[in-house]
């Protein structure tokens, strides 16, 4: 019995041994695969870890841009081929076949309407007990929760209201009283452009938004030579063709936003007072554009004016070019003005001239296309003057 037990300890022994043995192999190896990567400079692992995220970089840039599936390449040239002054960045990458293939699957409807005025009937806007919406709700009830519905600012003539989706955020002006807004423009004009603050600070504008698109050869415009056609107070300031499609985009004698293609005799005797041009239109006579695709104007910042059936005038302004916020699709604005009710409306001159201005001081946050916070200068604008 003693041996069998000096045995059976004998065995265990070795075998604690083995075990030992084993682990001091072990340690000793792990000590050596740490020593033999402190070895390793730090700039070569800089540079390994550089050269794998280029590699992920390349390969995912060409998936997205020429990859079964199209909607990231769609979204890329309609974005830079509307840009005016960023065709560049699709044509890099891309021949002209494939560009105008995707301009004509991403498109909005050309129309050739002109609005009907008489659908107009402006009313002042009066305290009521029930709305058809919580959007009507936020334009017209009295006293409401500022934080609750997104009130931004208000004051007798207008209430400014705060909009927010996904990809943008901006402000939506209603104005209440349509023979307040004018078309104010550089008084550089032939020269150059200027600021939307100074174009407001010189009309006594309590509102402003940048209006019609403006001459910009390699991206080197400075606001001086409007597109299109420019009236002010029924004055012919610009006409100059129309280069960037659309049409004229203005007021009549009363005070009702006119959408429609036409020729300055043909505006003059509609007796259209202040006007620019631009495009597209997203709504005439209470018909929405039809739109194709992702609209063929890919994601930005935009700025659009609109009119409901009852007068009251909308500015919309919607911020855009950041990583987590690009801007606004043309289906967006489209939904934004059903939203609040626009009968017509109309898509203005976008990108870094997008801005708003209240009492002169830009409310919203304009990005140039360096990622600078900043706008530029700018032929015409929209105002709320404070003419009685």
């Amino acid at each position: 019995m003693k041996t069998e037990a000096i045995e059976e300890k004998e065995i265990i022994n070795k075998i604690h041994k083995t075990i030992n043995v084993t682990k001091d192999k072990k340690i000793e190896k792990t000590i050596s695969e740490v020593e033999k990567n402190k070895k390793t400079p730090i700039w070569k692992k800089i540079l390994v870890t550089i050269l794998i995220l280029i590699t992920l970089g390349v390969i995912t840039l060409l998936i997205l841009f020429y990859g079964p599936i199209t909607t990231f390449r769609d979204w890329w040239i309609t974005t830079a081929m509307t840009t005016m002054s960023h065709k560049y960045l699709a044509e890099w990458f891309f021949d002209e076949e494939t560009i105008n293939e995707v301009l004509s699957k991403n498109k909005i409807e050309d129309t050739d309407e002109t609005t009907d005025t008489a659908l107009i009937i402006i009313n002042e806007p009066e305290e009521q007990k029930e709305y058809k919406n919580e959007f009507e709700k936020q334009l017209y009830a009295k006293n409401l929760d500022k934080e609750e519905y997104n009130i931004y600012a208000e004051g007798e003539d207008y209430r400014i209201i705060k909009i927010e989706g996904k990809g943008y955020k901006g402000f939506l002006a209603a104005i209440y009283d349509p023979s307040k807004i004018k078309v104010a423009n550089s008084k550089y004009i032939g020269n150059s452009g200027q600021y939307l603050t100074d174009i407001s600070k010189q009309n006594d504008a309590v509102i402003a938004i940048n209006g019609g698109g403006f001459l910009d050869e390699n991206s080197k415009g400075n606001g001086s030579t409007p597109l299109g056609i420019v009236m002010s107070n029924g004055k012919v300031i610009a006409n100059n063709g129309n280069t960037v499609g659309g049409g004229l985009i203005g007021f009549d004698k009363d005070n009702k936003l006119v959408l429609g293609k036409m020729s300055v005799s043909r505006a003059q005797s509609l007796e259209i007072r202040d006007a620019v041009t631009f495009a597209p239109f997203l709504i005439v006579n209470g018909e929405s554009a039809k739109i194709s695709g992702n609209g063929g104007w890919g994601t930005a910042p935009r700025t659009v004016i609109g009119q409901r059936q009852d007068g009251t005038v909308l500015f919309l302004v919607l911020d855009g070019r950041r990583l987590t916020m690009p801007g606004a699709t043309i289906k967006d604005l489209i939904e934004i003005m059903e939203n609040y009710g626009a009968y017509n409306a109309a898509n203005l001159d976008g990108g870094t001239s997008s801005a708003m201005t209240l009492n002169h001081e830009i409310i919203n946050d304009p990005v140039d296309a360096s990622g600078n916070h900043r706008t530029r200068h700018i032929a015409t604008a929209f105002i709320l003057t404070n003419e009685n």
